[in-house]
């Protein structure tokens, strides 16, 4: 029995000692309580963000108060005292039908967040029952050569959110494999740098609604015997043709800033014209190109919304546009919960590129 309590101590005094020096190599260290630093990137933003909200709510309730002051005043000029009266006690009671309709509050656009997620709910148990109730049917249609049967019924907000994802990562796609190559090949020459650069500043500025228009022209007569998605084409290629003039931009520009120490070494080396584009070029331009495509990304999304709306595609942009539309007195609530989405979308695409940017550029420590 002792000889085992023995073995035993021997075997966790091991453990413990293993675990010591895996901590020392590692080089862990306990973090240490700093309440300046817990202030600074804690407390201060959750006080930035109370101090928002306090302020959306008081300025909401500024404008919901001038809105009722003039729906009475007007009431009293056309209909006189009793209607007057009429509306102020209507509008005292909360009912819909009188409410004034200006910027909501910050519960309202709570409420109306619910609600769409509720929708999206809804909606979603609608697909899967019509999914299985279509089952039996589409498989006969399927074998027959038949289109299968789907559900034409309305999306819901999260639906579109994803259409809106799909769309511009298509578009993003679209404008990296235009610009990446131009710009390289466009970057290795002087002649040819001068000779597009009016090319890149004439087009470079053009509004999204004109790219919009002029891809569509091309779309239509491309796709007018098709039963393709004509409005998520026309959606993915303006939005591509839009923002790819950063990247075009910063990867000619990363391209001919190249150390030419680097460029002679590839001539001692003789490497080929791919080898010393792969192995010299891009490896040295990859921040300038990140940058770009940083900058592309982000003005993809934003022409994103204003091109969903025009090319009528089932996206946020469409989302927002039958909002406005609509003039409901929940409307306005959820025309701002899409524009927080989009806000926060946004950001988390920003970030999700300077990730990949820090993933794949050369960092100069790395080496030590």
């Amino acid at each position: 029995m002792k000889q085992s309590v023995t073995v035993s101590k021997t075997a966790d005094l091991k453990v413990s000692s293993a675990l010591k020096i895996l901590v020392s190599r590692l080089n862990i260290k306990a973090p240490k309580f700093n309440p300046n630093t817990i202030f600074k990137k804690v407390v201060v933003p959750i006080l930035s963000i109370l101090l928002f909200i306090g302020l959306w709510h008081v300025g909401a309730r500024s404008l919901y108060n001038i809105e009722a002051d003039f729906k009475i005043e007007k009431a009293l000029a056309d209909q006189g005292q009793a209607a007057a009266d009429s509306m102020a006690a209507c509008i005292a009671s909360g009912d819909i039908s009188c409410q004034p309709n200006t910027l909501p509050s910050p519960a309202q656009v709570w409420d109306s967040f619910n609600t769409l997620i509720a929708d999206h709910q809804v909606i979603s148990a609608d697909k899967l029952a019509f999914k299985d109730k279509t089952a039996a049917l589409n498989e006969k249609r399927i074998a027959e050569g038949k289109d299968p049967i789907t559900y034409t019924g309305r999306p819901s907000f999260v639906d579109q959110i994803f259409t809106s994802l799909k769309t511009v990562f298509a578009g993003f796609l679209l404008a990296f494999m235009i610009a990446v190559p131009i710009g390289i090949v466009i970057g290795l020459s002087q002649t040819l740098r001068n000779s597009f650069n009016w090319l890149i500043q004439v087009f470079k500025p053009v509004s999204p609604v004109v790219w919009l228009l002029l891809v569509f022209m091309i779309v239509k007569t491309m796709t007018k015997d098709s039963n393709q998605d004509s409005a998520f084409i026309i959606s993915f290629i303006s939005v591509g043709l839009c923002a790819m003039w950063a990247t075009l931009v910063n990867t000619a520009m990363g391209v001919s800033s190249v150390d030419k120490d680097y460029i002679n070494v590839a001539k001692v080396l003789k490497l080929k014209p791919l080898q010393k584009v792969f192995k010299v070029i891009l490896p040295s331009s990859l921040p300038l190109i990140f940058t770009g495509l940083r900058i592309t990304l982000s003005v993809a999304w934003m022409v994103l919304i204003a091109i969903e709306l025009l090319a009528q595609s089932p996206g946020l942009g469409s989302f927002v546009w039958e909002e406005f539309q609509n003039g409901a007195n929940d409307s306005n609530s959820k025309i701002i919960v899409a524009m927080f989405v989009i806000g926060i979308i946004g950001f988390l695409l920003d970030r999700i590129m300077l990730t990949i940017q820090n993933m794949v550029s050369f960092n100069k420590n790395a080496a030590t």
